[in-house]
């Protein structure tokens, strides 16, 4: 589902700010940026520049303090308290550094666990899973607990539990952040096989060379977007 013009997202005169003891740190200041359907578009810019805070509101873990944010179609302000986390399953899939996986759960378990929230049956979570594991490598490992894989391979896996759910669009905040650049080469080369499949992907990075694998390119500094190409 996308909105009437075509696209996924819109955000229009986004702005964040953080108050702490009297002192206003402005995160965001009057973003504008819209994301269309099958799109590979990348945030990039020096740490402390504002990246993960427009990260955050576009997956609907924050909320700007002012402007207007859509996804597909709808103000996200009008969101009721159920509807908001409803629609981040169902609708978004994230991509950490820290990959975020769960210790005592299996690959499987952890692919599985999104879907659980949804109350699908126990065969088409098993399907699901399946398939989203062989997309990104890592059926042969279904059994294994993370801490038996290398850090590439937790972030598949992570990728994994990302796709399970079919969101219309994957957040992807640093994921080469906890890989050395072999590793961190081939997770991007797995998010650059996904979007040539169809997926929609926003991609967060301070690193100009995974930036060249998005289409398009938004830079971000001191909060503001100063240039695109």
């Amino acid at each position: 589902m996308t909105s009437e013009s075509g696209e996924l997202i819109r955000l229009e005169s986004v702005s964040k700010v953080f108050v702490t003891d009297e002192v206003e740190t402005h995160a965001l200041a009057n973003v504008h940026l819209a994301v269309h359907p099958g799109e590979f578009l990348c945030v990039a810019g020096p740490s402390g520049c504002g990246k993960s805070t427009l990260l955050s509101i576009m997956g609907l873990l924050d909320s700007p303090t002012s402007g207007s944010y859509r996804l597909q179609g709808r103000e996200v302000s009008t969101l009721s308290p159920r509807e908001r986390p409803r629609l981040r399953n169902h609708q978004i899939g994230f991509i950490f550094q820290a990959f975020n996986l769960i210790g005592d759960l299996t690959v499987y378990e952890n692919v599985e666990l999104p879907l659980t929230y949804r109350g699908i049956s126990s065969a088409e979570r098993k399907r699901r899973a399946t398939e989203a594991l062989e997309k990104v490598g890592m059926g042969h490992r279904r059994s294994h607990y993370p801490t038996q894989l290398s850090g590439g391979q937790q972030q598949r896996v992570a990728v994994a539990r990302a796709l399970v759910g079919e969101p219309a669009i994957l957040l992807a905040d640093e994921p080469t952040g906890n890989l050395d650049s072999q590793n961190g080469e081939q997770a991007m080369n797995l998010l650059r096989d996904l979007h040539q499949a169809g997926a929609t992907l926003c991609l967060v990075t301070h690193d100009p060379r995974y930036a060249q694998y998005a289409e398009r390119t938004v830079q971000l500094f001191d909060g503001v977007i100063v240039d695109e190409a």
